[in-house]
């Protein structure tokens, strides 16, 4: 009886034992492991994107978000290395400059049927949702902020100078601009970037008075001519030219975006063409009652061409947690999420409802970038040639023959034919 009992007794606990083993196994079954790799890393944006994940993860205690920040300069190399190979991500985030070659590798998921179900779908800005579907016409991407030109105005200086109207086209700003240079007092109108894809901003202030711009290509007009050899190319890059001999320091040739900022905060040249991430830094050395933002004036065309910078969140073809990595990425992307992020980022965010019902981006210097969205018949968005593979040589060939011109060594005549041949 009493080997009996001993039995019985061993059959009990070895059931449980087994009961509790497999309830464990049940349990570990259901935690979700997601790898998530960004590529526009700083310390800073890292920290704010860890704030996120550990919020979500709190939300959902089944799922372990792991990010992966490789350095900014490797960011982009790690990432196609680790998508060509089928290693393990879920989610990984993608650059305008990049997006076009993971979805013609077939490394990125149609997002298309988790938007159709997305509550929050509707909200997206009309760019927002254009940017999604870049490549391809199907969405492989949920963008997280944008970059959009505007131009930043001291309008304490200006008003020191007796300057009481802010410019409404490129020609008045120009005009401005010249006017309130004095070179002897240190006192400059304009804001030049010389280094570091400056293009970004000469594009604008050049392009703008070509009628009938390519939207898909600002290098090409409508009918596919070269902007190079448009003769209004040739004229807005002699007025370019005018302008930094005019009313710019000289050394403006070689400043980057650390020099001009510096140059607006200390008043020595008080227009700045830059992107929204601009604000914070602006804020923390002058009050809003110093500076003002307003949209880019309009060029000869009556047209302002703006291209619109992004990085957004996809999900890699091969990855085995989808539903999740969805479920992360609308989280991330939802309007009071996205906002918030993007008010710690400095950029702009993607939701229609973020310009109408929060103050922070529908009132003050914000409302310049809420404009230019909003108003198409003067502002249009514009793309660069991406996908083709000249684009990544571009911003050093443009660079080199724009300094040439600057300084006097070229004529305008002379760069414009050299790029239009770079681009043939």
């Amino acid at each position: 009886m009493k080997r009996f009992f001993v039995f019985i007794l061993g059959v009990l606990i070895l059931g449980f034992n087994t009961y509790a083993n497999g309830s464990q196994e049940s349990e570990a079954s259901k935690k979700v492991e997601l790898n998530f790799l960004e590529v526009m890393t700083n310390p800073d944006r890292t920290k704010v994107i860890k704030g996120f994940i550990a919020e979500y993860e709190a939300l959902h205690p089944e799922i372990t978000i792991n990010l992966i920040s490789p350095p900014y300069e490797q960011a982009d190399n790690k990432l196609t290395m680790m998508l060509n190979t089928n290693q393990a991500l879920d989610i990984v985030e993608i650059r305008d400059m990049t997006v076009s070659q993971f979805v013609n590798n077939d490394k990125l998921q149609d997002l298309s049927s988790m938007i159709s179900d997305w509550s929050e779908a509707n909200t997206m800005l009309s760019i927002t949702k254009e940017a999604a579907s870049d490549v391809g016409g199907h969405p492989y991407l949920i963008p997280q902020f944008f970059y959009i030109k505007a131009l930043f105005v001291r309008t304490d200086i200006l008003k020191q100078l007796g300057v009481t109207e802010m410019p409404e086209t490129l020609e008045d700003l120009y005009k401005i601009a010249k006017q309130i240079t004095v070179e002897q007092d240190a006192q400059f109108g304009f804001d030049f970037r010389g280094k570091g894809n400056a293009f970004k901003t000469s594009d604008i202030m050049i392009l703008s008075d070509i009628d009938e711009i390519n939207t898909e290509n600002l290098y090409e007009t409508s009918d596919g001519e070269s902007v190079f050899s448009n003769p209004d190319f040739i004229k807005g890059l002699k007025e370019y030219a005018d302008l930094f001999s005019e009313a710019a320091p000289s050394d403006a040739v070689n400043w980057g975006f650390n020099e001009q900022i510096n140059a607006f905060v200390s008043g020595t040249t008080p227009f700045l063409i830059q992107d929204p991430d601009t604000v914070p830094l602006v804020d923390k050395q002058l009050s809003r009652d110093q500076y003002t933002v307003i949209p880019i004036p309009s060029g000869k065309s009556g047209y302002t061409y703006l291209d619109y910078g992004y990085a957004g969140l996809g999900i890699p073809s091969y990855s085995k947690h989808q539903k999740e990595s969805w479920d992360f990425i609308s989280f991330m992307s939802s309007s009071e999420k996205n906002s918030e992020f993007c008010k710690q980022y400095g950029t702009l965010p993607i939701h229609t409802t973020s310009f109408t019902d929060d103050p922070y981006f529908s009132t003050g210097v914000y409302k310049a970038w809420a404009t230019s969205m909003n108003t198409p018949v003067k502002f249009k968005f514009v793309k660069y040639p991406y996908s083709s593979d000249k684009y990544p040589g571009w911003s050093q060939i443009q660079e080199q023959l724009m300094q040439k011109v600057l300084l006097g060594q070229i004529t305008p005549e002379s760069a414009a034919k050299d790029w239009a041949s770079y681009w043939d």
